[in-house]
C-alpha cells in the first residue's frame, strides 16, 4: 500500500495549504523572472547550441559531440521553438519546468503523507531548486531530469492503484525520458521497478504473472526514448558517433575520478550545497528516523527510503558530485524535511496545549529558511545577473561569450561556419552559426584516456576541412582543463594554422572581475594583453585556398 491511511481529517478539509503553496510558487516565478538574463554557462551553451541545431532539422551528433543523452538538446529546443532563442526564453522555459516540478512533488507528498507536510516538502524543494548552491538559476539537465521522474512516479502511484496496464506504459515513458534526459536519470528507472516489485510482493495473494507483466510493460515504456533517439541516430547515418560518445568514451569518463577519492570529493562539494542552509539539511536527516517513529507514515516509510536512496545514486555517477547533480536529491530532502517538521509539530500537538510549541517547529522552519535566503540575499533579492555570474563564476567567460556572439553574428553571413577551441559552445548559440567541427567541448582532448590524440587529430581536420572564417581560442584555464600528462598536438598546430590562413580580429581581456577590455580590429593586432585569461578572435584572411 503506497498511501497514508492516517490522515487527519483536517488535512482533507482545509484549503489554506493549496493558497500558499500558490504563493510560495508566485514567490519562485518573481526571483526567476529577476534572473532571466543571467548569462549561459557551458552546459546551457551545449543544449542551447544541440537544440538551435534541431531546430534547423539537424539531429544530434551530427554537428556537435556531447557525451551526454540528446533529451535535453530537444528539451531545449521546444522551449526556444515556444520563448525564443534568446537567454530570457531558455530561463523562462526554466522556470515553467522548476514550478511544474514543485507541483508534482506537492502532488507526490499529499498523496503519500498529507497536505501539511506535502506544503513543506514543495515548498522547500522550490527553496533549493533556486539556490545558487546547486546553481539553479541555470537550467541543467538535472532540472528536467526532476521533472520527468516526479512525472513518472505520480503516475506510478495512480496505476499501482487502479492496475491499468496502460498507466504503467506511460510511467515507464516519462521515467524513460528522465533518463534521455541524462544519464543520472537511469536510477529512478530503477525506482520505479521497485516500486512495482515491491508492492507486488505485498499484495494478498502474490499474483507473478500479473507483476511479471507489469514490470514488461513499465520497462518497455522506458526504453521506447532511448529506442527513439537510436533510431534518429541510424536514419542521420550518425549512429557510430553515437556508438562512441554514448558508451565507449563514457566508460572511460566515469573511470576517471578513483573510488578512493569518491569521499573526499562528496564532502567538499556537499559543504558548498548546504552552505546557509545548513538547518534545513539537519532537518532532513532527522526526517529518516521520524519516518520510524511517527506511525502515521508506516505504510510509506519504505517508499520514501527507496525514492532517498535511489535520488542519492543519481548525484553519484563518475564521483565527480558537481553542484548541480544535486538537484535530483532536493524532491527526496524535501519529503524528508515535510515529515520531520510535521511529526515533530503533530508529537507537540498531542503532548501540550501551549500554542506556541504546537507551532514551534513550523517557526524554527520559517527562520531556517529565511537564515538561508539572507546567507545568500545578494543572489536571492539584490545583485543584476551579470554580477552575480562573475561572482560565482570568476574569469568564466559567460559575459563575454554574449558580446563575442554578436561580433561574430554581425561580420559574418549565415552560411559561415566558426570554430571555437575551447569549451565555451555558448559562443556558437549566441552567433547563431554552425561549428565547423563537432568538438564542442575540448575537456575530452586534455583527460587522460586512449582517445586524446585521436580526438584531437579529428578536429584538427574537421577544421582544416571546413576553413571557417572565425576561429575564437579561449586562453582560459577552466575551458581547456590542461592536466601535466595531456597531449599538446592540439595547441602546437593552432599557433602555426592561426598564422598561416588567419589575422587577428579581436582581443578580450579579462583583466578583473570589474574589468573586461574587448579590442577589435587593427587596435587588437598591436595590444599586449593584462591578464592570463583572455580569448583570440581570429578572421579568416581573403584569398587563401
Amino acid at each position: 500500500m503506497l498511501t497514508n491511511s492516517n490522515k487527519s481529517p483536517s488535512s482533507h478539509d482545509s484549503h489554506t495549504p493549496y493558497w500558499i503553496l500558490l504563493c510560495v510558487i508566485i514567490i519562485v516565478a518573481l526571483i526567476r523572472v529577476r534572473l532571466l538574463g543571467f548569462p549561459l554557462e557551458r552546459d546551457e551553451g551545449e543544449y542551447a547550441y544541440c537544440g538551435q541545431l534541431i531546430l534547423q532539422l539537424i539531429p544530434p551528433f551530427k554537428a556537435a559531440y556531447s557525451m551526454k543523452l540528446p533529451g535535453t538538446g530537444f528539451a531545449y529546443s521546444v522551449l526556444m521553438l515556444l520563448f525564443g532563442q534568446t537567454i530570457e526564453g531558455i530561463h523562462l522555459g526554466l522556470l515553467i519546468i522548476n514550478c511544474l516540478s514543485i507541483i508534482l512533488l506537492f502532488l507526490i507528498a499529499k498523496k503519500l503523507l498529507n497536505p501539511e507536510a506535502a506544503l513543506i516538502a514543495s515548498s522547500i524543494f522550490a527553496v533549493f531548486s533556486l539556490s545558487p548552491t546547486v546553481l539553479g538559476f541555470a537550467a541543467h539537465a538535472t532540472h528536467f531530469i526532476i521533472l520527468f521522474a516526479l512525472g513518472g512516479t505520480l503516475l506510478l502511484l495512480l496505476c499501482l492503484k487502479n492496475g491499468r496496464l496502460i498507466l504503467f506504459l506511460g510511467s515507464g515513458f516519462l521515467f524513460g525520458l528522465a533518463f534521455l534526459m541524462k544519464q543520472h536519470g537511469f536510477f529512478f528507472i530503477l525506482f520505479g521497478g521497485y516500486l512495482i516489485l515491491q508492492a507486488g510482493l505485498s499484495s494478498k495473494p502474490v499474483s507473478l504473472k500479473f507483476l511479471v507483466l507489469r514490470l514488461l510493460i513499465f520497462s518497455g515504456g522506458a526504453i521506447i526514448p532511448l529506442i527513439l533517439a537510436l533510431a534518429v541516430a541510424w536514419l542521420s547515418g550518425s549512429l557510430d558517433k553515437f556508438w562512441f560518445w554514448i558508451i565507449k568514451y563514457p566508460s572511460n569518463y566515469a573511470s576517471l575520478v578513483p573510488l578512493s577519492e569518491a569521499f573526499n570529493i562528496f564532502i567538499n562539494s556537499f559543504l558548498g550545497v548546504v552552505q546557509g542552509f545548513e538547518l534545513l539539511w539537519l532537518m532532513a536527516i532527522i526526517g529518516l528516523p521520524a519516518l520510524f517513529l511517527d506511525k502515521r507514515f508506516m505504510d510509506v516509510r519504505w517508499f520514501i527510503l527507496a525514492f532517498t536512496l535511489f535520488s542519492f545514486l543519481a548525484v553519484c555517477p563518475g564521483f565527480y558530485f558537481r553542484e548541480h547533480y544535486f538537484i535530483v536529491f532536493l524532491p527526496a530532502a524535501g519529503l524528508l524535511i515535510g515529515i520531520a517538521i510535521n511529526s515533530l509539530q503533530h508529537y507537540l500537538s498531542h503532548k501540550f496545549s501551549n500554542k506556541f510549541l504546537q507551532y514551534f517547529p513550523i517557526l524554527f522552519l520559517l527562520s531556517a529558511v529565511a537564515l538561508g535566503i539572507n546567507a545568500h540575499k545578494n543572489y536571492f533579492l539584490l545583485e543584476k545577473p551579470a554580477v552575480l555570474c562573475r561572482a560565482i563564476y570568476g574569469a568564466n567567460p559567460f559575459i563575454e561569450s554574449i558580446k563575442i556572439g554578436d561580433f561574430i553574428k554581425s561580420k559574418s553571413n549565415h552560411d559561415d561556419k566558426i570554430a571555437v577551441l575551447g569549451s565555451e559552445p555558448e559562443i556558437l548559440f549566441y552567433s547563431h552559426r554552425k561549428s565547423a567541427t563537432g568538438y564542442i567541448y575540448t575537456y575530452g582532448l586534455m583527460e587522460t584516456h586512449g582517445y586524446q590524440l585521436t580526438m584531437q587529430r579529428e578536429m584538427i581536420k574537421e577544421i582544416e576541412l571546413a576553413a571557417p572564417k572565425y576561429l575564437v581560442f579561449i586562453k582560459i584555464v577552466t575551458s581547456w582543463l590542461v592536466q601535466p600528462e595531456s597531449e599538446k598536438l592540439i595547441f602546437n598546430w593552432f599557433y602555426s594554422y592561426a598564422q598561416r590562413y588567419y589575422e587577428l580580429a579581436g582581443v578580450i581581456d579579462i583583466i578583473s572581475p570589474q574589468e573586461t577590455r574587448y579590442i577589435w580590429g587593427d587596435e587588437a593586432k598591436t595590444y599586449k594583453n593584462k591578464s592570463p585569461s583572455f580569448i583570440l578572435i581570429f578572421e579568416r584572411r581573403q584569398f587563401q585556398n
